[in-house]
Parts: structure tokens; C-alpha cells; sequence
């Protein structure tokens, strides 16, 4: 298994080259669980009693050279690029992502990666590696910049040249989808199903995945979140490290409680440079050894739970969504 230290060794000496780092894949499931067999009460269709969908975002790369959420004063003068915001953004490259990549192998869970295009561009190596060890890349948009004013053309554009980017970096094509601060337009959903893809996350209206109609065809949603977020972690406004874990424990506890007689699903979020950080890795290692410790949890990738319930009889259809 390859550390963090030996990815960073290696990415140095390949500097811009591609790397040939070994496939990591084989004898690696694309889930997690803490029981083999299905539990007799669950409402999941495979026997699971909780599913935690986490998620490890990586912007670094993507973002403006102004204009963009830093823990630094929004006080520059017009035209001056923010080189220290822009040093906060490459912690995400170049140490929080090979940080987390260990994170998730020591428990053997699977997460989707959602990758800007232009991160993508950046470390391109990066990007392969994310495939390698298991875990699914969706796509995050061209760049780290809204999409809800554009046309449905110009909107459409700019997602395939996402997709586009990310098939050419690491060969996976893209078939989910969350969007800039979750600000999709109307158009956003349907364009993600026209580019072969069959969910997206920018809803936070429900626990639990579920379908919503689009042009006669089941369409799967895989809610996301805010309150286990790690973005409210930027410069500390909100809370510390040891509140995130706590927030992360009490949601999972009630969660866990609640799911013996309904389908639920729990969902936190990693960004590249801010959980990639000693002491986030250190809230989530415990978060998941904790969760790992009940019966019936399992970490899957949002393809996956997407899959699941476009295919789960019993999904809650909503017809209800905005």
C-alpha cells in the first residue's frame, strides 16, 4: 500500500509527468460494512441498517485568483491577486487529498470525489490516484464559479467541458453531479441525465436518497448536507475540530437510532483543504472508527447508492422537488 509520503516522493520526481503509480483496485470492495449478513429489519434493499455517504471535494486548482471563500479579509485592492489565499487553496493538492487517500484506506471505505475540471488539470496524477484506490470521481464543474445564471446552452457547455476534462485526466466518465455552493439552476439535472449521468446531490430537503421524474425516466438524488460540513471549519468561525466531531457522533447516534424503522442515510463532507488538515484527519479517523463499531454500517460512494435506488422498488419517489 502506498503512504502518503511515498505519493508525495514520487509526485516530486515525476514533477509534470504522468505517474505510474501501481492499481491499487484488486482486493479492494467499493463498500464497507461491519456485518456480512443482511439485517432482518433493514429498510436498505441489501440488509444494510445505515448507509454514511462521505464525500472528499478537491478544488485546489479550480479556483479564481479573486473573489473566492478563504479565511483571509476580502480586502484586496481591485487587480492584485490573493497569493495567500492562493497558498491555503494548494494545501488541498499537496497535502490534503494524499492525507485523506490514506485516511479512507486505513478503514477500507470508498467516497465520491467531486473534482473541478480545471483541479483536475492541475494534478492530473492526483486525480488518477483517487480512481485507483477505489473511489468514484463526479464532476464539480469546469471551474469553482456558479453556473445557475447561464443559459441551458452555455450551462451545458460548461458541464461537459467538466466531463470532458475529467475522461481525458483519469478515463472515468462522470455520472453525477453537485454544483458551486449546491446553486443549480432548473436545467442542471436534466443536463446531468443528457450527458449519461443519473444523479446529482444539491438537495438538502431529505435523509435519505430518493427519485424524481425527469423526461419520463427515474432520476436518483443523493441528498447533501451542511451541518456536517466541514466549509463552516474555514477560518473557525462556527465551531472547532472537536465540536465537528461531536456534531458528526450526535448526528450518527440519533441516525443510527432512527434507522431501525426507516431507510436513512448519513451524509459529511471533506474538503481538499480544510479536512486534509492533521487535526480534521484526526476527527474523522475517530468519527469513523466510532460508526464502524455498530452493526449493519456501511460507507458506499453516491454511484453506488444512485444505482441502488433507481433499481430499489420501494424508493421514495418525490414528486415534490425543486
Amino acid at each position: 500500500m502506498q503512504t502518503r509520503k511515498d505519493f508525495i516522493k514520487n509526485a516530486a520526481i515525476a514533477g509534470a509527468g504522468a505517474l505510474m503509480l501501481p492499481n491499487l483496485l484488486s482486493a479492494q470492495p467499493t463498500t464497507q460494512t461491519t456485518k456480512e449478513q443482511p439485517m432482518k429489519n433493514s429498510k436498505w434493499p441489501d440488509g444494510t441498517r445505515l448507509v454514511i455517504s462521505a464525500t472528499m471535494i478537491m478544488e485546489a486548482g479550480g479556483q479564481p485568483d479573486v473573489g473566492f471563500d478563504s479565511p483571509f479579509p476580502k480586502n484586496l485592492e481591485n487587480g492584485f491577486k490573493d497569493l495567500p489565499a492562493t497558498t491555503w487553496f494548494n494545501y488541498g493538492y499537496k497535502e490534503g487529498i494524499p492525507r485523506l487517500l490514506d485516511l479512507w484506506d486505513k478503514h477500507g471505505v470508498k467516497v465520491t470525489s467531486h473534482v473541478i475540471g480545471q483541479a483536475a488539470l492541475k494534478s492530473p496524477d492526483l486525480v488518477r490516484e483517487i480512481v485507483k484506490r477505489g473511489h468514484e470521481v463526479s464532476g464539480h464543474g469546469q471551474t469553482w464559479s456558479p453556473q445557475y445564471t447561464l443559459s441551458y446552452d452555455e450551462e451545458k457547455a460548461f458541464m461537459k467541458k467538466a466531463q470532458d476534462t475529467i475522461k481525458e485526466v483519469c478515463g472515468v466518465t462522470t455520472v453525477g453531479y453537485n454544483c458551486n455552493w449546491l446553486r443549480r439552476s432548473p436545467n442542471t439535472a436534466p443536463i446531468v441525465q443528457e450527458l449519461g449521468g443519473y444523479y446529482h446531490t444539491d438537495d438538502l430537503s431529505r435523509d435519505e436518497p430518493f427519485l424524481i421524474p425527469i423526461n419520463g425516466k427515474n432520476f436518483a438524488v443523493v441528498p447533501y448536507t451542511l451541518r456536517c460540513n466541514d466549509i463552516q471549519l474555514i477560518a473557525g468561525q462556527f465551531f472547532t475540530s472537536t465540536q465537528f466531531l461531536e456534531t458528526l457522533k450526535l448526528e450518527f447516534d440519533q441516525m443510527y437510532k432512527e434507522s431501525a424503522n426507516r431507510k436513512l442515510m448519513m451524509s459529511f463532507s471533506a474538503h481538499d483543504r480544510i479536512s486534509g488538515t492533521p487535526q480534521q484527519i484526526n476527527v474523522i479517523d475517530q468519527f469513523i472508527t466510532y460508526a464502524l463499531q455498530h452493526e449493519g454500517v456501511k460507507f458506499m460512494r453516491k454511484d453506488d447508492i444512485a444505482k441502488m435506488t433507481l433499481a430499489d422498488k420501494n424508493a421514495l419517489v418525490d414528486t415534490d422537488f425543486v
